[in-house]
């Protein structure tokens, strides 16, 4: 799809709540038909700041802040449990539209990681017990086996939340909506949490 410019994006377009303004947003990438819209670019940092970033799927939001599921003993679990903040990146080229997100990031509580396990497809439960996530595996057969393996043990019942796996929460303390201009003049406006509950809008230069 080519890209298409949209008008100026003006202050007073803008919700007074940056997740109100989030939702209308991801509700256009949607209806536009993007495939995976809810795909974000998750950054996160070791003790020593040293970087990765990979791409995991949003699978909450609301007044809290943005969630995402993974292995614990992934390498992104064990970058947050020694350094608990991240940035987010959501990226729509066809509507020339990106979300910047940066704040700590704390995890769900039990109940919530056991309701969205319980609503994943069964393989995907049973991946969560098979996988040894980024840890050095011998083969493509091994993991098969595996998998195998757990299939077996669960078979015939439902396959429980392993304590290694559940939610985290990015706790967004900046968000920046960008949009695309004529000329290079991109529109950047950023919401910057200045009380638990209140957030300033400022312009930010392309």
């Amino acid at each position: 799809m080519t890209e298409q410019l949209s008008s100026p994006l003006h202050r007073q377009r803008l919700d007074a709540d940056p997740f109100q303004q989030f939702r209308r947003w991801l509700t256009d990438a949607e209806q536009a038909g993007i495939e995976l819209a809810n795909a974000m670019t998750l950054a996160t940092a070791d003790r020593d700041g040293k970087p990765a970033a990979r791409i995991v799927l949003l699978r909450g939001l609301d007044e809290r802040g943005f969630a995402f599921f993974s292995n614990y003993h992934s390498r992104k679990g064990q970058q947050l449990g020694e350094n608990p903040f991240a940035a987010l990146v959501f990226y729509w080229p066809e509507l020339a539209r990106q979300v910047r997100i940066e704040g700590t990031v704390e995890l769900l509580s039990l109940a919530e990681s056991d309701h969205y396990f319980a609503s994943r497809p069964r393989g995907h439960q049973l991946e969560a017990h098979a996988s040894a996530q980024s840890q050095v595996i011998a083969s493509r057969q091994y993991l098969e086996q595996e998998f195998s393996i757990v299939e077996q043990q669960f078979a015939g019942r439902d396959v429980p939340r392993p304590q290694h796996w559940g939610g985290y929460r990015v706790v967004p303390q900046i968000l920046e909506f960008w949009q695309q201009g004529a000329h290079r003049l991109h529109d950047r406006l950023r919401y910057r949490r200045f009380k638990p509950n209140g957030w300033v809008i400022e312009r930010l230069a392309p």
